[in-house]
């Protein structure tokens, strides 16, 4: 069972870390990596559109739920762990 919730924990922290890294360089005015060499560069933090800031608070508010989230899993993970030691001390004592 806890490889499972280590699987899980690694897919929600990849999924965090990309989606921060995607609001970063959007605040940044970075566009996003097409995969081709020399078709970067700035546009500065100043020129992001106003539609743009929406898209940016909406995605800042929903990074904010999945911490929220991981949180919660990684306490039901440690809960989970402590009742089940818990549980077998007490079968041992029987």
């Amino acid at each position: 069972m806890s490889q499972y919730v280590f699987i899980l924990a690694i897919i929600a922290i990849v999924s965090i870390s990309s989606i921060v890294k995607m609001v970063v360089r959007h605040r940044l005015g970075i566009p996003q990596s097409t995969g081709r060499k020399g078709r970067g560069g700035r546009r500065g933090p100043g020129l992001i559109e106003p539609q743009d800031a929406g898209q940016t608070a909406r995605l800042l508010d929903e990074v904010k739920l999945l911490k929220d989230r991981i949180q919660t899993l990684e306490r039901i993970a440690v809960d989970k762990e402590n009742s089940l030691s818990r549980e077998i001390e007490s079968l041992r004592d029987r």
